[in-house]
């Protein structure tokens, strides 16, 4: 295949997806996609003031988890502009979900996301496969010291457990964030966040006793932080990695062969808002989220006719896959003369 035809390949797929109106706006989808989530985030938090003394509150903490991840999910969209146009409405609508929503930064997310895009799975540029608590590759696994080195050994069994801690992190993420100069409209983003961080705590510990609502944090936000960690984690770990000396690739390629889909009906669609069609939303980011469905088997018969490999697997699989690429990047670890000394 001469270079011309893979710098087109792209082309001819986007025709394709063009000419099926797939990149066309859904408005009334994301009209209805509000209301309910809306209508979920204001039921839930009513329930929480009805409530009041009653250990059936956690049931509640439980339910919000999945209505803050499906905030998390919009907010997502919204910073693709898949729902807006506008650059300024984008982020005045993000930072109302993400900041005072769910006390999530909007602006560290979509910074942190913007690069993952334009670099998936690559070891230097794309800050999701940084190492830090994770190693992604074995050689990660021998650069790494102190606590990551001896988690790196056990990072496939401690894996989801740790994922119970994402909700606390983003948070401290998000403030984190602030402090650097280099963060564009951080007083607004702070301000933002400690009126999610007010408002939270003084519903939460002004309704239940504190040990309740102790109780409630701790289930809502590790439930968030296992739901969200469950969203994003199996659309690209376990997939090749690439480095500055691999050879650089075309856009089509670069996102197809780094991610990988979820096979599933409409409630993996729900769940995952769409992510589980993760080479699609990679190819065509400012697609809305219901169309990744149709255009899937319209992806898929492109790459099969230009003979770019595409991954796709059932929903188990896919953590198994995640899990496996994990323990694997920690054997060095594990290794006698790696292992840390006791």
């Amino acid at each position: 295949m001469t270079t011309s035809s893979v710098r087109n390949d792209f082309a001819g797929l986007s025709r394709r997806i063009s000419d099926a109106g797939l990149t066309d706006r859904r408005p009334g989808y994301y009209v209805l996609r509000f209301a309910l989530v809306g209508g979920a985030y204001i039921a839930a938090f009513c329930g929480v003031v009805a409530l009041g003394d009653s250990w059936w509150q956690l049931a509640i903490a439980a339910f919000l988890a999945v209505v803050f991840a499906q905030v998390a999910l919009l907010a997502h969209d919204v910073a693709h502009r898949q729902v807006f146009r506008r650059k300024g409405t984008c982020m005045a609508v993000g930072r109302i979900l993400g900041n005072v929503g769910i006390g999530m930064s909007y602006g560290w997310w979509m910074d942190k996301h913007t690069r993952h895009h334009a670099n998936p799975n690559h070891t230097d540029h794309d800050p999701d496969v940084e190492p830090d608590l994770l190693v992604w590759s074995q050689d990660q696994a021998r650069a790494s010291s102190g606590i990551p080195r001896w988690f790196g050994r056990h990072q496939a069994f401690l894996f989801f457990p740790v994922l119970l801690l994402e909700g606390f992190y983003l948070h401290y993420a998000g403030f984190r964030a602030c402090l650097d100069p280099k963060t564009p409209g951080r007083g607004t983003e702070a301000a933002l966040l400690t009126v999610h961080l007010l408002l939270y705590v003084a519903l939460v510990f002004g309704v239940m006793p504190f040990w309740q609502a102790v109780a409630f944090v701790a289930v809502h936000q590790m439930l968030w932080g296992l739901y969200m960690g469950c969203t994003f984690a199996p659309n690209h770990k376990g997939m090749p990695l690439r480095g500055e000396d691999d050879e650089p690739e075309d856009f089509l390629r670069r996102q197809v062969l780094t991610s990988r889909n979820i096979a599933g009906g409409r409630l993996v669609d729900i769940a995952y808002g769409g992510l589980n069609h993760q080479i699609e939303h990679h190819l065509f980011p400012a697609m809305p989220s219901a169309n990744l469905r149709r255009a899937q088997p319209i992806v898929a018969a492109y790459c099969a006719e230009i003979g770019v490999e595409y991954t796709r697997t059932g929903l188990v699989d896919s953590y198994s896959q995640t899990l496996r690429s994990l323990h694997d990047a920690g054997s060095p670890l594990r290794e006698p003369e790696l292992a840390p000394r006791a």
